[in-house]
């Protein structure tokens, strides 16, 4: 691929345009047939307190809520914002809005996480100095700090240059290693335009970037939306979305070795299920976990890589046909080992989707519809869920509300 816009307009021109031009048509209505209870922790107004939450949400050890929307905030770049329980339910406050400073980043698709220090980190689609995307971290205000909606402090740790550094940071949340830095994707960018793997790594009172991982779109494929997950040996895996040996996008190995990385392909995605849209979790015994999905497509699986013997079998655990779009998130496991993950519904219109739920039983997977979205109060599910200590479920819904401006939700059992 020459092109190092083409994983960025290809996303604009598919899931982007589904998602946000089908939310003001009239949602249809789902019958609800579960035991759990949903509840409307915010709906977004589209004014200050951003609009279109396209990911999860990440809590802290006081249960608090914090995440991003794609949009809105007082300059129109999108916000992060923290949702505080209070004595008649929860108050959201946007702690920071995209725009407020030279250079910022706007559009966040991807969740905010808690680094060293008790930092926020997250990264941005575009903005920045050359406009293509930022990684940024965000520290609470000044103690002296009296006012009712204080704003955090950000910091750009870097801007994209639109070049082999990468560019487009989209879906998939940042990590870190054990010495601190930190580790994320790109779609686009790199010598071949196809997206890079970087690693930020502290450099006196900044960060200096390096690129881990160059994809060439050959057989390790291009065009990264989800992020990478390290194994307890410190390898990373993670998902692309196109190119490989099928065209479909691949699930890949990133390996230390004395001179840097090597890349491994563990699978390449035949188009059957849809492509590796969507990112990884891995469990104790080195399994990883995936959804897929299909830019511009309507197709979604959930499937399980297994080593065995120096190479990785691929198993199907739900095909769920042509009513989903693609998936972006990675699935999540609960503390019993159930696995699930957010399912957007399409069909022309969109009409909410379900949060899927696939429980062990012996050699098998047992999967049930853990809940049913309307669209139109709840919203449509596209980021990660997020359990707390007691089991309760977090996320978001992209759309929804009165305004259809989108929402914070939480599942009960």
């Amino acid at each position: 691929m020459t092109d190092p816009q083409r994983a960025t307009s290809i996303f604009d021109c598919s899931l982007t345009a589904i998602l946000r031009c089908c939310c003001a048509v009239i949602f249809g209505t789902a019958i609800f047939a579960h035991a759990q209870t949903l509840t409307v922790l915010h709906t977004f107004t589209g004014g200050a307190d951003g609009y279109e939450p396209f990911a999860g949400v990440t809590l802290d050890q006081q249960g608090r809520i914090y995440g991003t929307t794609y949009g809105g905030g007082s300059h129109g770049g999108g916000v992060v914002y923290r949702l505080v329980r209070g004595g008649e339910g929860w108050v959201l406050s946007p702690i920071y809005s995209f725009g407020s400073q030279d250079h910022d980043g706007n559009t966040p698709y991807s969740r905010v996480i808690f680094g060293p220090g008790g930092l926020l980190y997250g990264t941005t689609v575009y903005g920045g100095a050359e406009n293509y995307g930022t990684v940024f971290s965000l520290q609470p205000p000044a103690a002296a700090c009296k006012a009712s909606l204080c704003p955090w402090v950000e910091t750009v740790l870097h801007s994209f240059a639109g070049g082999a550094d990468g560019t487009y940071p989209q879906f998939g949340d940042l990590i870190f290693d054990q010495a601190g830095n930190i580790y994320g994707t790109t779609s686009g960018g790199g010598s071949s335009g196809d997206g890079v793997v970087f690693k930020l790594t502290r450099s006196g009172s900044g960060w200096t970037e390096s690129v881990i991982w160059d994809f060439t779109g050959g057989n390790d494929g291009g065009g990264i939306f989800g992020g990478v997950i390290f194994d307890s040996a410190g390898n990373l895996y993670g998902t692309t979305s196109f190119d490989g040996s099928h065209g479909y996008g691949t699930v890949f190995e990133l390996s230390r070795t004395q001179s840097g990385w090597s890349e491994t392909t563990l699978y390449s995605f035949t188009g059957e299920y849809g492509s590796g849209s969507g990112g990884l979790i891995m469990d104790a015994h080195g399994n990883l976990f995936g959804i897929t999905g299909l830019l511009g497509g309507d197709i979604s699986a959930t499937y399980e890589l297994t080593p065995q013997n120096g190479s990785w079998a691929f198993t199907l655990l739900q095909n769920f046909g042509d009513e989903y779009i693609a998936a972006v998130a990675a699935p999540t496991f609960d503390s019993q080992g159930s696995l699930y993950g957010s399912l957007p519904t399409t069909g022309g219109d969109l009409n909410g989707g379900e949060i899927f739920k696939l429980t062990p039983s012996g050699n098998q997977w047992v999967y049930s519809s853990f809940y049913t979205f309307d669209g139109s109060s709840s919203g449509t599910p596209l980021g990660a869920v997020t359990f707390d200590a007691s089991g309760n479920m977090y996320g978001t819904g992209l759309d929804g509300g009165s305004d259809f401006d989108g929402t914070v939700w939480e599942i009960t059992p």
